[in-house]
């Protein structure tokens, strides 16, 4: 099974449990699907969109870069969240994250590029970057924590390296970064740039994926990447943070202090019109302006956060609490993680394998589900573990 259907399968294999024995019997935690309501200022924002909407082209197209206004009401929220001065020129909207990924990668990889990125890592950034004959190279982390293996990066870096991603707070470990690891990786991106300058090569870039920026627990903060270093991307989406998954609205941030910045930009932008994208969604991008300074109520995912801390660690599961985004990693019991993954099955309890993710051994669980499916997931775990930890001779 490629590793890209792991988390589709699993989706899908919830619905067909859930068809058979009814919602309220099955757990399912396989899909990282934001369900906390929009905050509460979302009604009166779209009301107030509603009412421009029906004026001549209040729905109509937009810049391919995204709503001038729009445009710079992100500059100035990226310019206090990454500790730089952005101007709207440097930020183009995107049909979210995914979209300001794919743009990017059209715009910059030719065949046989190589794209790096610390392993576990989103299954889709193999697609997205192998859509234009690019190279997804994973780099294993250092578990338990799963922080980035740096001097591990430093050897995976080839002539043919366009690219490393950096996803922090991580989909799927939890993990932030810490900026001791960000400014080494920004360090050795740096120095191969200047060897590469040398030689008029082309530039390395870092694309710092920050879908779940505002999700950090415990006093924990996500470092700025902009200022580490010229040749930083950053791009994100409101998905997550303003439950607005199904609407698609992101952006794609390039530093301005990057040589030839303008360039990328132009052709990001570019890229996002002739992808079919056109443009970012107005409503969305609307809607996103009018919500900047808003989150999801995060409390709700740390309450969810503890409560599943507890369930495995009842049942003998062993993990790293995550200190963002709302997922777990947790060791399966035996070796086999698809093995975990079946044994929760016969408890109706849906996860998906670390094997999807580019690391074995382990299983996801997504915390945005109702903390009564997480209690009542608790006595399932425990037998599954007890179950295999019996079989094993």
């Amino acid at each position: 099974m490629a590793s890209s259907s792991w988390i589709r399968k699993m989706f899908e294999k919830g619905l067909e449990l859930k068809r058979l024995h009814g919602e309220d019997a099955v757990c399912d935690f396989s899909l990282g699907n934001p369900d906390v309501p929009p905050p509460p200022k979302t009604l009166a924002a779209l009301t107030e969109i509603a009412q421009g909407a029906v004026k001549p082209l209040g729905l109509g197209y937009c810049p391919n870069a995204g709503i001038p206004a729009v445009r710079e009401a992100m500059a100035a929220h990226l310019s206090r969240q990454q500790e730089t001065e952005v101007r709207a020129k440097d930020v183009v909207m995107t049909v979210g994250a995914a979209g300001a990924l794919v743009a990017f990668f059209r715009a910059v990889v030719e065949p046989g590029d190589e794209v790096l990125t610390p392993a576990p890592y989103f299954v889709e950034y193999g697609a997205y970057c192998g859509h234009f004959g690019g190279v997804l190279k994973a780099v294993p982390s250092i578990p338990p924590s799963f922080r980035p293996d740096v001097a591990a990066i430093g050897r995976a870096i080839g002539p043919r390296t366009r690219a490393i991603i950096i996803n922090s707070p991580n989909n799927p470990t939890g993990c932030i970064y810490s900026a001791d690891d960000l400014k080494a990786i920004a360090a050795l991106v740096d120095a191969e740039n200047a060897r590469r300058e040398e030689k008029g090569g082309r530039a390395l870039f870092i694309v710092s994926d920050e879908p779940y920026r505002a999700f950090a627990y415990d006093g924990a903060k996500v470092p700025a990447m902009l200022p580490l270093s010229k040749w930083t991307c950053v791009l994100g989406s409101f998905s997550k943070t303003l439950s607005l998954a199904g609407e698609r609205v992101g952006y794609f941030l390039a530093n301005p202090a990057m040589p030839d910045q303008a360039t990328l930009v132009a052709a990001v932008t570019l890229t996002n019109r002739t992808l079919g994208f056109v443009n970012s969604p107005v409503i969305g991008q609307k809607l996103a302006t009018a919500l900047l300074d808003e989150t999801v109520d995060l409390a709700v995912y740390d309450r969810r956060r503890r409560l599943m801390a507890k369930v495995l660690s009842d049942a003998g599961v062993e993990f790293e609490m995550p200190k963002g985004a709302f997922y777990f990693f947790a060791k399966s019991p035996v070796e086999d993680d698809t093995a975990f993954v079946d044994a929760l099955l016969k408890e109706r309890i849906l996860v998906v394998p670390g094997r999807g993710f580019g690391f074995a051994g382990y299983v996801r669980l997504s915390c945005s589900v109702d903390e009564k499916i997480i209690a009542r997931s608790a006595d399932g775990f425990k037998r599954a573990v007890a179950r295999l930890l019996s079989a094993r001779p």
